[in-house]
């Protein structure tokens, strides 16, 4: 096994051991992105939502939608920067430091939960490995990473539907159900994609994504599976997926496309509009999470 396959392999592991631990802690209202956020702030009070959003990676119009909420719910304060008319000083209210601590006492207990069986040489071992990693990277002057959109290739499909099974999961609390109907349309796509592909994005090798355009007639397309990695929020790669599907519509002559999403998906339904769709129906759904969600069609004409 070579170094990248190794680092692979672990990143993969670590992530679902993190995803546990988040699964149990950052429940409604305040799920992952949220609480990191909260988090943020409490540990660079006064940083600026421009700063958040390079830091953590969150599209800046779903950032600025949550900053409002929070604001309006006084977990946030805001100071004008004397220097720069423009920018605003964000602070966390006393109400938004006890969410703060209330999450890391939960964090914390989720820590403990997860070390509970190791042994003092054990733990050490562990905490000095960390150190190690982290040491590692934060030495190093990173080239901005290597982005590639390409069409899928055997083996893709399976991982991209863990990739949705595993996102919303952890993120939406989404049961086994809406694994199982991902599963079944990506399988029915590998019998039959006539007139349709599925595109991954990688980062530096690693699939974090995905986008597909499927045939509903000779002049109707439907775009599925769109999704990604939310720590690669805010670096454009949702909008290199889209205008990737977007331009293969036009090269197949397509006149109109439509989706399916959910009103939960706020970052995705921020790039549909910025694309030119528009939300044309709505229907109710409680089979994904237990509790009532709205499907959302948004149509696109390309005729135009």
């Amino acid at each position: 096994m070579n170094y990248i396959e190794k680092i692979r392999k672990f990143n993969r592991y670590y992530a679902n051991i993190l995803g546990k631990i988040d699964q149990e802690i950052y429940n409604q209202p305040f799920p992952l992105t949220e609480a990191r956020i909260i988090t943020e702030l409490n540990y660079n009070t006064g940083c600026t939502a421009s700063e958040i959003s390079e830091k953590l990676g969150v599209d800046r119009g779903y950032l600025s939608r949550i900053i409002q909420r929070f604001e309006e719910e006084n977990i946030i304060a805001k100071r004008q920067s004397t220097i720069d008319k423009r920018q605003y000083s964000l602070f966390l209210t006393d109400t938004g430091k006890e969410i703060y601590k209330k999450l890391a006492e939960d964090s914390s207990r989720g820590v403990e939960k997860m070390i509970d069986n190791l042994s003092m040489t054990e733990l050490s071992k562990l905490a000095s490995s960390m150190e190690c990693i982290e040491n590692t990277f934060s030495q190093q002057q990173f080239s901005k990473p290597d982005i590639t959109i390409r069409p899928f290739l055997p083996g893709d499909v399976g991982y991209i539907a863990y990739i949705h099974g595993k996102i919303y999961s952890t993120t939406y609390q989404f049961g086994r159900i809406f694994e199982y109907y991902v599963m079944k349309g990506l399988t029915e796509f590998l019998i039959n994609n006539e007139g349709g592909e599925l595109w991954v994005a990688e980062i530096n090798g690693e699939i974090v994504g995905s986008i597909a355009i499927t045939k509903s007639s000779d002049s109707i397309a439907q775009l599925r599976w769109f999704i990604l990695a939310e720590n690669y929020h805010g670096m454009g790669i949702g909008k290199k997926l889209i205008e990737t599907a977007l331009n293969f519509c036009k090269e197949q002559n397509y006149l109109h496309i439509f989706l399916w999403t959910v009103n939960a998906l706020e970052s995705a339904r921020y790039l549909y509009k910025k694309y030119g769709f528009s939300l044309t129906e709505e229907k109710p759904n409680f089979e994904w999470t237990g509790s009532k969600l709205l499907e959302e069609r948004w149509d696109l004409d390309l005729s135009i």
